[in-house]
């Protein structure tokens, strides 16, 4: 009888059983809000560049190759390499950074 008493009676630290399973939903929340949220605002910003560029716009590729854009199709462009005019069908998933003239006169 006593024994069965001793396998039911909880524990001394049955409070610290909260807290231990606590613990992981707040280290998933501070890797989702340090981590994973930054990283998809840094997506989603990096895809209305690449729907906003146009023909003319100066590009920097992944790369580092920088020209001008002279065409666009649906996931390609053709860029113009300096100094000899060098013209490169690259990716449009390739781009690293625009800039547009507007940038460049300021």
């Amino acid at each position: 009888m006593n024994r069965l008493v001793l396998l039911f009676a909880q524990p001394a630290g049955a409070g610290s059983s909260a807290i231990s399973l606590l613990l992981p939903l707040l280290m998933i929340a501070v890797v989702y809000f340090l981590m994973i949220r930054p990283q998809q605002r840094k997506q989603k910003q990096w895809n209305e560049m690449l729907a906003q560029i146009k023909t003319g716009d100066k590009v920097t590729t992944t790369g580092g190759i920088r020209g001008v854009i002279l065409s666009l199709k649906d996931d390609t462009l053709v860029l113009r390499v300096a100094p000899d005019g060098l013209k490169l069908e690259i990716a449009k998933s390739a781009i690293a950074s625009v800039t547009t003239q507007e940038d460049a006169a300021k």
